[in-house]
Formats: structure tokens, sequence, C-alpha cells
């Protein structure tokens, strides 16, 4: 890991940019996937504003060397009880393999409490089971198939 992240919650006037930054950031697992109905690459903005506007939701700008190198959206219902979720993360393609997305990840489970987390990735994503896992994430056992080429896997941190 090169440089430190640190993230940086983002207002409703950032919310163009976001999406424009996660339609570019999932262009390439759309075109190798073609998951239409489920890609981030092919959400509306108005998908972003919803969320946006769920009171346990946060998005966060990933920030390195005072840089806009991904986003993460952390939803945390702070009752204690339901597990916070991590949905989406992304790095832009020039930023990638710098260890950006495991430094956001160890930032927001500082931010929002080590523990009782959740989040999905695609299974075939290899890189992405490997982040997850060595975050101390594990398989929850649940899946779901997406298509004949992508099945999506849930993990679980307690």
């Amino acid at each position: 890991m090169n440089k430190q992240v640190e993230l940086l919650k983002a207002g409703f006037d950032d919310l163009q940019t976001i999406w424009e930054m996660q339609v570019e950031a999932f262009s390439q697992l759309y075109e190798k996937y073609h998951d239409t109905e489920t890609s981030p690459a092919t959400e509306k903005i108005d998908k972003i504003i919803w969320r946006f506007n769920q009171p346990e939701t946060t998005y966060y700008f990933i920030m390195a060397d005072g840089e806009k190198v991904g986003v993460i959206r952390v939803i945390d219902c702070k009752d204690g009880v339901t597990r916070k979720r991590i949905s989406p993360i992304f790095i832009m393609p020039e930023h990638r393999g710098k260890g950006y997305a495991q430094q956001a990840i160890m930032e927001a489970e500082r931010l929002h409490g080590a523990s009782h987390w959740q989040l999905d990735t695609i299974l075939q994503e290899r890189g992405n089971c490997y982040l997850y896992e060595k975050l101390g994430y594990h398989q929850t056992g649940k899946t779901e198939v997406i298509n004949d080429r992508m099945t999506i896997v849930f993990y679980e941190k307690d």
C-alpha cells in the first residue's frame, strides 16, 4: 500500500460525479458479464439519489493525495442489530492495484465499527474475493446466479 487514503463524506451536489465515476468504474465488468439488470454501470442517476436519501446511507469519496480515486457507500442503521453493509465500493481503473480499496474498507470499519458487516461481490472476480477474505470477511454460503457467466457471492464479518 502506497499512499494513505481518507474518506470524504459526499453531499447531494456530488451525486452526478459519483454516478459518472460509478458508470466508468463498472463498465469493464459490464462488458465482461453483460449483467444488464444488476450492473452498477447501467444504473440511472435516480438510483444513486434514492440511495443517498436513505437515512442509513453515507457515500464517501475515497481520497488519495487530494484526488478522488473511488467511492464507497456504507449502509449503517446504527441500531446495533442490523449488519452494516458496503454496497458498492469501487476504485477508478487508473488507480487500481494500489491498496486503496483495502484502506477504504479499513477506514469505513474504523468510522462505523469493526464488526457486524456484510457485502457481496462477483464470485468469478477472484481478486475481489481475495481482498475481502484478507480483511476478515467470510463467505456465508449464499450465492445468486445472475447469468451463465456471473454469480454473486455473499460475505459477512463478525
